[in-house]
């Protein structure tokens, strides 16, 4: 989820944000339906990054006409915890999660504390490693798991938990072992989480239920993001992927969260929209 911004000017921003005004003009009955069908349908900003860049109080404002109620934060693009608890306050927005850099932990787990006790979170994900984070040994990932065994017990002493957020890398074996392995078995399920990433883990080969059966309750958050059939980005409710048979599955998981998300998407407005009515239905039916 980690590609370079693409292009956004601020009349596209506007223009979008008349759209969801308009959204937010919907008579009242049809608002309140819609409020109660999807109350934890959530939307990871990182697909709105550039937006946020323009203006974080009118994408929060945008995504709350869409109808979105829970967010997902992947930076603050300047604004300080009070400013964002605030714009989240006067949308009517909670943010039970957010994505903080591997870096922002190695330099300070208490900072992260900080900010996501001021904000709300109540949990903090570790999101993506780069490949020079990664190196090319198994080491690194049993390094990482005592570190976020550490990060994680502080964690929980605030009331907040630790995750940590897979792509499909974890599932290739480095020196004969696979990484989310040694991730999940090397760190104790009462200090560390994960946010699994049901895109990713099915572009790895890997079937989200096996892991829900072999470690139960362990995925508190999900990523929801489809996949079209030549194995690349879809709007959710519109590829291959099959939420309704995940989510079936979704108490022995142990969900508490999910989030909708497309990495790379040309119309933005169109895509958090289809991805809000797409999991609205999908928890309709769990």
């Amino acid at each position: 989820m980690h590609d370079l911004p693409q292009p956004f000017t601020r009349r596209q921003f506007l223009k979008a944000g008349s759209a969801a005004a308009a959204l937010c003009a919907l008579p009242l009955s049809f608002s309140l339906a819609a409020e109660t069908a999807s109350r934890r349908a959530g939307l990871q900003l990182y697909t709105l990054r550039d937006w946020m860049q323009v203006s974080v109080p009118g994408t929060l404002k945008l995504v709350a006409g869409v109808g979105y109620k829970e967010l997902e934060f992947a930076g603050y693009f300047d604004q300080s915890p009070k400013q964002i608890r605030k714009l989240l306050d006067d949308e009517g927005l909670s943010a039970p999660s957010a994505h903080v850099p591997l870096t922002t932990f190695q330099e300070s787990v208490n900072k992260v504390i900080d900010t996501a006790q001021a904000i709300g979170h109540k949990y903090v994900v570790v999101p993506y490693l780069t490949p020079e984070q990664r190196g090319s040994s198994i080491d690194v990932y049993k390094k990482l798991a005592d570190d976020m065994q550490r990060w994680g017990e502080a964690c929980k002493r605030a009331d907040i938990t630790l995750a940590y957020h897979n792509h499909d890398f974890e599932f290739q074996r480095v020196d004969g072992e696979l990484p989310y392995d040694i991730l999940l078995n090397n760190t104790d399920p009462k200090a560390v989480s994960f946010e699994l990433d049901l895109y990713w883990t099915v572009k790895a080969g890997v079937d989200p239920v096996q892991l829900f059966n072999q470690h139960p309750g362990r995925f508190k958050l999900f990523h929801v993001k489809d996949m079209d059939k030549k194995g690349e980005f879809a709007d959710v409710g519109t590829g291959t992927i099959d939420f309704g048979a995940i989510f079936k599955h979704a108490d022995k998981a142990g969900l508490a969260h999910q989030f909708v998300e497309r990495d790379q998407t040309q119309d933005k407005l169109a895509t958090i929209q289809q991805g809000y009515k797409a999991l609205t239905q999908i928890l309709r039916q769990r």
